[in-house]
């Protein structure tokens, strides 16, 4: 009794001084936690863009697709139509971002007579729910790919993919395990959904701040705990043996270009590393944008021809 007497009626400055640094302790840790929550629910619910389009009138006569995710519900997508019996090329939009933003690559891909198809993940665009950084985006990638591979006249065997940041985290991730894979085409690709949430808190200026990292680190664990045993791409890359693999870096964002090398350096045979002169595709100046889908185009020429397998 007399220790708890002591701490609600201190006598001793040594006791005062215990009282208050206990205090500040708590507060501090309350406010990481209050801030580190609020930091990873605007991570999960970012801010959206929503394009529609004239799919009457739309140049390359797009068609929507629908198609079902698993405990996420009803999704659609793009589909640009090409050479009947070709295979198709999936566009997987980086965080914040959304399928308009991506029509002049899929427009320069289907020039070439591929099919192309673009959608939005959840919480991006027109889709609902929450983002998941990467981890449930993979279903929601395959589910898109079941659905155009049912369509009957496209090669349901052969696909390429392209992505940037989460997009290329989702593309990589979905090649490791489908065999209908390719080619891909990764831009400032992740090693695993919690290094986006880092990298976020960076972007907020609060890198700095002690705990904050940390802690908005275990609460997106938390929060996504069903997905505690993805291993990280640098595990299942080696899966990616006689897939065509591109990667691309850019300069603008030194972490992702860090672990864009750091994938690269554990995948198979056949890949390739390219810096970009500047990343962020949809923002590119007219002529770099024409130089990326230029060599985007190239690379699946050359990796996933029109007819025949590879």
């Amino acid at each position: 009794m007399g220790f708890l007497s002591e701490l609600r009626y201190p006598t001793t400055w040594y006791t005062r001084l215990a009282i208050v640094l206990l205090a500040l302790g708590i507060f501090s840790v309350l406010a990481v936690g209050c801030v580190s929550g609020f930091l990873v629910y605007r991570m999960v619910s970012p801010a959206r863009s929503h394009s529609d389009i004239d799919l009457q009138n739309f140049p390359g006569h797009p068609e929507t697709i629908n198609f079902t995710v698993s405990g996420e519900g009803p999704r659609d997508g793009w589909f640009f139509p090409g050479l009947k019996a070709a295979p198709t090329i999936v566009l997987c939009s980086p965080y914040e971002s959304s399928r308009g933003e991506l029509l002049t690559l899929a427009s320069a891909l289907q020039d070439q007579q591929y099919n192309v198809l673009v959608f939005d993940f959840s919480a991006h665009g027109s889709a609902g729910g929450r983002s998941t950084l990467g981890f449930q985006e993979v279903a929601e990638l395959r589910a898109a790919m079941d659905a155009v591979g049912n369509r009957g006249d496209v090669d349901s065997g052969r696909f390429g993919l392209w992505g940037a940041n989460m997009g290329a985290y989702v593309a990589l991730a979905e090649a490791a395990n489908d065999h209908r894979v390719r080619a891909i085409a990764a831009e400032s690709p992740y090693v695993q959904p919690r290094d986006m949430v880092a990298l976020q808190i960076r972007h907020a200026g609060l890198g700095s701040v002690p705990l904050v990292t940390t802690a908005s680190e275990m609460i997106f664990g938390w929060m996504n705990s069903k997905f505690r045993n993805v291993p990280p791409l640098n595990l299942s890359i080696v899966k990616l043996s006689g897939v065509a693999q591109l990667y691309l870096q850019s300069p603008e964002e030194p972490v992702l270009a860090a672990s864009t090398e750091r994938i690269f350096r554990f995948s198979p045979l056949p890949h390739e590393l390219v810096m970009l002169q500047h990343g962020n595709y949809s923002g590119m100046p007219d002529d770099e944008k024409r130089n990326y889908e230029n060599r985007i185009v190239s690379f699946f020429l050359l990796t996933l021809p029109l007819s025949g397998g590879n």
